[in-house]
């Protein structure tokens, strides 16, 4: 059963808010934008609403989705692990605020710690902060260690995703 998630890229100004998640937390130690899992009864905008406040205390508004990410293990390519709605916001109310999820910190969209985050995001994550819509496929070896092979196509309408 593929797994339904989020991420949210916070704009104000030139920067985007990202998150280092915490030891022990899937994604430990690599920056990211804040997101999580959709809960049953919860469609992707309401999971990104709901993840930013409790992963940075903000309150977000004006969602547009940018991408969506599928997510493989390379031996297991029938469906995917993963998949990731991704949305632009730049829409916020309040001061973020670091929680148990992780550090959280502002980044020039220009300078990305790349090197520090998942190693899939140096291929769309300028398209999401550029405001251009995409899909992408990923296929990793074992539990996500390797990105293996990727596809991504832009400007064209989102595969049908059932949340």
């Amino acid at each position: 059963m593929t797994i339904q998630a989020t991420l949210c890229f916070i704009l104000r100004d030139d920067k985007v808010l990202l998150l280092k998640k915490s030891k022990g937390l899937f994604g430990q130690d690599k920056w990211n934008a804040p997101g999580g899992k959709i809960l049953p009864g919860e469609d992707a905008e309401q999971c990104a609403v709901r993840e930013v406040r409790e992963e940075t205390q903000l309150a977000i508004e004006d969602l547009e989705q940018m991408g969506i990410l599928h997510f493989y293990k390379y031996d297991r390519r029938e469906s995917p692990d993963w998949t990731v709605h991704v949305f632009l916001s730049r829409g916020l109310d309040g001061i973020p605020v670091s929680g148990r999820e992780g550090q959280i910190k502002w980044f020039n969209v220009n300078s990305l710690p790349l090197e520090e985050m998942w190693e899939d995001d140096r291929y769309w994550s300028q398209l999401a902060l550029q405001g251009r819509r995409f899909e992408g496929w990923f296929y990793y070896s074992g539990d996500f260690e390797k990105l293996v092979e990727y596809r991504i196509e832009e400007d064209r309408p989102f595969s049908s995703v059932k949340v």
